[in-house]
């Protein structure tokens, strides 16, 4: 099998998230990761296009350089807002075995249901697989039955902030392979549709300024919300108190600050100097400023999450850049009184929280290319091959065998002479 080398693409609050990775056989390597900041994005809002098509351009520029293959296509996460699931059941005539163009006349079908005007398709998801009486989620490819029935869900996003991400990205040189709601990215990284058949569970997506939840059951994405609070409430408190940059803000409130401890640390987490000043902060320090903040935020969290916790059968998990708060799962745990876990990915090269969603983006693209005809990839794989070649090349000729033959092919020629 090819390699198959795919530009993952999400426009965050605050920054821009790209990450190249390749399919070879049955694994998922990483290539490279590239973050960038904006301030061209408000929530999920677009407020600056130039200067997120700016940064756009930046992090492509960076990562093509390095891969030496030039960065064309990419697949697009779209925010989860006005989220609208459309439940629909096809049926078609199969003359045979069941085949992927079966399977495909089925989503062909579904997709021209007509929808509200003020959404968008985003997701067409094959759920389950009717054949000969027998349910599945396994698509029934080779099996023998006179018709098959497709349950198959419409996912559909608010259109117009679906188009302007769109046209942003086309807008910076870039094609589009595929897009992907952020929440179903999210529930395909992290396996959570094969965790919620026998009970419900909240996506809890925390960034900067942003905290989007979702509602999974029986293995669907039923529902989203948008919060505009996040992080950056806790952040921006500490920064006021401390006057310090908001990157090493960031850094101390994930890294330095225990959310689920009754006592902190008096000493030192941090020292700076300022007007010749040496200042120092510690654990309890940093805890103390933020802790309403942080209470306000569960709170709010509580105030969304409140409808669906009646369910006896429900747990939490917390993705994006809260992920990374120490022992902040314990606060949720104890306002909502049910089961939180956070999310980490375990790729190696992108084990951060935020990155759930740009992962997620390559793994929903792959169960697609199981029944589509789509050989599109990100980048141009003769020229990336050719660096890939070059690069070996030069390895062998530093080599200690390369080295050997240099001077033996030198030496020849000297006696040639």
């Amino acid at each position: 099998m090819d390699k198959q080398i795919f530009a993952a693409l999400e426009i965050a609050d605050g920054e821009i998230r790209l990450v190249i990775g390749e399919f070879f056989n049955t694994r998922f390597n990483v290539i490279k990761v590239e973050r960038v900041l904006t301030s061209g994005i408000e929530g999920i809002n677009i407020v600056d296009s130039k200067d997120v098509i700016i940064a756009i351009k930046k992090a492509v520029n960076n990562a093509s350089k390095l891969i030496g293959a030039k960065i064309q296509r990419v697949l697009l996460a779209i925010p989860s807002l006005d989220m609208v699931r459309k439940p629909l059941k096809i049926t078609v005539p199969i003359p045979g075995a069941v085949s992927k163009s079966d399977i495909n006349k089925a989503l062909k079908k579904a997709m021209e249901t007509e929808i509200s005007e003020d959404l968008a398709l985003i997701n067409a998801v094959c759920v389950k697989y009717t054949c000969n009486g027998i349910s599945t989620r396994r698509m029934p490819i080779n099996e023998f039955c006179n018709s098959l029935t497709v349950d198959i869900d419409l996912l559909c996003a608010n259109k117009e902030l679906a188009f302007s991400y769109v046209s942003l990205v086309e807008r910076s040189g870039l094609e589009i392979i595929d897009i992907c709601l952020d929440l179903f990215a999210i529930s395909k990284e992290a396996a959570l549709f094969e965790q919620t058949v026998d009970h419900n569970l909240i996506i809890l997506k925390m960034e900067r300024q942003v905290t989007t939840l979702g509602l999974l059951s029986k293995g669907k994405l039923i529902s989203s919300e948008l919060l505009n609070i996040g992080l950056q409430n806790l952040i921006g408190k500490l920064a006021d108190e401390t006057q310090l940059p908001i990157p090493i803000c960031s850094r101390l409130i994930k890294y330095n600050c225990r959310f689920n401890s009754d006592k902190h640390l008096d000493s030192p987490s941090y020292i700076w100097a300022n007007n010749g000043q040496t200042k120092t902060l510690s654990e309890q320090e940093i805890y103390t400023m933020v802790a309403k903040e942080a209470e306000y935020l569960v709170e709010e969290i509580y105030k969304a999450a409140e409808p669906t916790l009646k369910d006896d059968k429900i747990s939490v998990i917390i993705t994006g850049e809260g992920a990374e708060l120490q022992g902040f799962k314990q606060l949720i745990r104890k306002k909502l009184d049910v089961n939180v876990k956070h999310y980490i990915p375990e790729t190696l090269g992108v084990r951060n929280g935020s990155l759930s969603t740009v992962l997620g983006l390559f793994y929903n693209y792959k169960d697609q290319l199981a029944i589509l005809n789509n050989s599109a990839v990100s980048i141009d794989l003769l020229q990336f091959n050719q660096t890939i070649q070059i690069k070996k090349d030069k390895q062998e000729d530093n080599s200690f065998t390369g080295r050997l033959k240099g001077i033996l092919f030198d030496n020849k020629k000297k006696e040639e002479h």
